[in-house]
């Protein structure tokens, strides 16, 4: 090991001590914490979404509903296990990846599927790109496996020519790693959306695997020149193939030179470069390193104090503002990985600010192993990977290991509003973004601009046919301890919900109003349910809410310019508000980490079909606050 440099023996002896205790010397940004997070706040593990500020503007869109009964709405298996996703942006069009078994983790049979979209929003039904591993005939099963399965890390990649490879990883169940690995597979994605042919791309060095014992050849083997020349371009790419370290770990020296001390943690490798042209390389578990020379050589790996998270990923990539964006789940409860977050820097470096991504977690529909709650192993586009129009960071990651989803985050990531707002969504466009609100939208319960009541007044609308899920659009405002806040509500039928609350930061709902299914206008006063005169389907309501959050709080509420509550009091205590919220269903606040993760228990009832349909149009939503 080379020595620090010293100006004097003093400062030598103080190193070599503190180097022999195993501390890191160095500053932050060094090989001995290559990154630091120096917000200080943490996430309240009793609220789904952290008591977190939210990152302004982020959409997040479900793009894969699983659905076991009826799996035409779906993926065309019926199968329920669906995690891993990855994504990439080529020829104009969002890429998709994800692995999926039928019903648990690690078991037979697994296939990896994509889907594709123009716009990160509507998704094709997703196409099987790799099916399960049949073995040739007269392979068996080596000692201790039953069957095949997928399992990566990577998903795609851009050769130098523009071609566009997609890779994925066989092994045995139930443990794909070192010799359980067959290994990693590749083919060609075309413009014209068909296929290449399925190749061996690498063999795990752990097995005598080759030509003469898998199922698909190798690579070299293809009649496309082009083809080849782009695999060995990915295979010479240092920090791409270091992705794929988890199930190999290179007894061949493959993977470069790595201090293995903390090996097992060299996982999930997400890395980006530093202004000053260094690698900073992610791992699981709140591990971290650097390379200075493209990934050839890496230092050892340390665990970053300041980062708190479980076996889920973190992600960390350069954003196209030129700053520099981690997400991960700042929670170390294994089952329970939620909120998704993203924190910020400047310099790679110090970053600052845990803010929500995606802080909804709805009932797990189907029970199946290791099924984590929460928004799991978030992947972002990797460096080479393609950049979207717009001035957004895009994600994907499933949720529950159920569902996949993307989440779309404007830059720069930002999380405060001074001034007023005056939101009519005239200059929106359906389909297109929703600029400044935050949007949670499942297949079954979408938002989006609608041309209502006319083409030139449009107005927001949130729809739900989800029997365990429903629409959500968050308006953050200026924070203040009085606020007037006022909007309009059109109805199209009076069976369904919608909520309607005033938060604050971490937010707590003090002042709650609401169209409950009964036809009924809604409001507490404290903890006590005012019912107020019924609403009608096809009607225009206005409200007005004056809150005040000083001593003991209370709020004011208009309908239709007629004051119906005069000074009610605060559900809870606040300091002030920030955000407004529009919900089309009840507050949940389940599953939290008390609720059994690995007990066996039947698909919760109804959970493939939808519901009747509400759809609730918001408009002209203006909002001023004060200290």
């Amino acid at each position: 090991m080379n020595m620090l440099k010293c100006q004097n023996v003093t400062q030598y002896f103080i190193a070599l001590t503190l180097l022999c205790a195993g501390h890191a010397v160095a500053q932050t940004g060094s090989i001995y914490e290559p990154v630091r997070y120096i917000g200080g706040e943490i996430a309240n593990p009793n609220l789904q979404d952290g008591a977190l500020r939210y990152a302004i503007g982020t959409e997040n869109r479900q793009t894969l509903r699983a659905n076991r009964t009826h799996p035409e709405m779906a993926d065309g298996f019926g199968w329920t296990y669906n995690h891993a996703s990855n994504l990439a942006y080529w020829n104009g069009k969002f890429y998709q990846q994800y692995l999926s078994n039928p019903v648990d983790e690690h078991i037979k049979p697994g296939q990896t599927l994509l889907m594709v979209s123009a716009n990160g929003r509507d998704w094709n039904k997703p196409e099987v790109i790799f099916p399960p591993y049949q073995a040739p005939p007269g392979v068996q099963f080596p000692k201790g496996y039953d069957g095949y399965m997928m399992h990566q890390r990577m998903g795609f990649y851009v050769a130098p020519d523009g071609r566009l490879l997609t890779v994925a990883f066989y092994g045995h169940t139930e443990d794909p790693f070192k010799e359980g690995g067959i290994g990693r597979v590749v083919r060609e994605i075309y413009k014209n959306g068909t296929y290449g042919p399925i190749y061996f791309i690498r063999y795990s060095s752990h097995a005598d695997w080759n030509e003469s014992n898998t199922s698909y050849p190798f690579y070299k083997k293809s009649p496309d020149a082009g083809f080849v020349k782009a695999c060995e371009a990915l295979l010479s790419d240092k920090l791409k193939t270091r992705q794929w370290w988890d199930e190999d770990r290179g007894l061949d020296g493959f993977y470069g030179k790595t201090d293995t001390t903390h090996q097992e943690r060299i996982e999930a490798l997400s890395y980006f470069h530093r202004a000053d042209g260094k690698v900073v390389g992610l791992y699981k578990f709140s591990y971290a390193s650097l390379s200075a020379d493209e990934g050839k050589i890496w230092s050892a790996p340390v665990k970053v104090p300041s980062l708190i998270m479980p076996g889920g990923k973190n992600w960390g990539q350069r954003t196209k503002d030129g700053r520099y964006a981690m997400s991960f789940n700042p929670i170390a409860t294994q089952e329970y990985r939620y909120p998704l977050i993203i924190t910020t820097s400047d310099d790679g470096v110090i970053f600052d600010h845990l803010l929500v991504v995606h802080g909804e977690v709805p009932p797990r529909r189907f029970f199946g192993r290791w099924k984590d709650f929460g928004p799991c192993y978030v992947r972002g586009i990797a460096e080479g990977n393609g950049i979207p129009d717009g001035n957004n960071m895009w994600l994907t990651y499933t949720v529950n290991k159920e569902d996949a989803w993307v989440s779309r985050i404007p830059l720069p990531v930002r999380y405060k509003v001074t001034g007023p707002v005056k939101d009519n969504f005239n200059h929106l466009k359906p389909g297109g973004d929703i600029i400044d609100w935050n949007i949670y939208a499942p297949k079954w319960a979408p938002v989006d601009i609608a041309n209502f009541p006319s083409d030139a007044n449009k107005s927001l609308i949130l729809k739900d046919s989800d029997p365990y899920d429903y629409a959500r659009a968050i308006r953050v405002f200026q924070e203040g301890t009085q606020a007037t806040i006022s909007f309009s509500i059109f109805a199209r039928q009076t069976s369904g919900e919608l909520e309607v609350d005033i938060t604050d930061r971490h937010g707590s709902r003090p002042v709650r109003i609401g169209l409950d299914e009964k036809g009924k206008l809604v409001a507490f006063n404290g903890v006590e349910k005012v019912f107020l005169p019924g609403y009608e389907e096809g009607k225009w309501y206005t409200f007005k809410i004056v809150v005040r959050t000083e001593n003991k709080g209370s709020y004011d509420l208009y309908l239709n310019n007629k004051l119906v509550l005069e000074k009610a009091m605060l559900s809870e205590a606040v300091k002030s508000v920030e955000r407004i919220s529009f919900r089309t269903g009840k507050y949940r606040n389940k599953p939290d980490r008390s609720t059994p993760n690995e007990t066996p228990e039947p698909p919760l009832p109804g959970a493939d079909e939808q519901v009747s349909e509400s759809a609730f149009y918001i408009d002209d939503v203006v909002i001023s606050s004060a200290k």
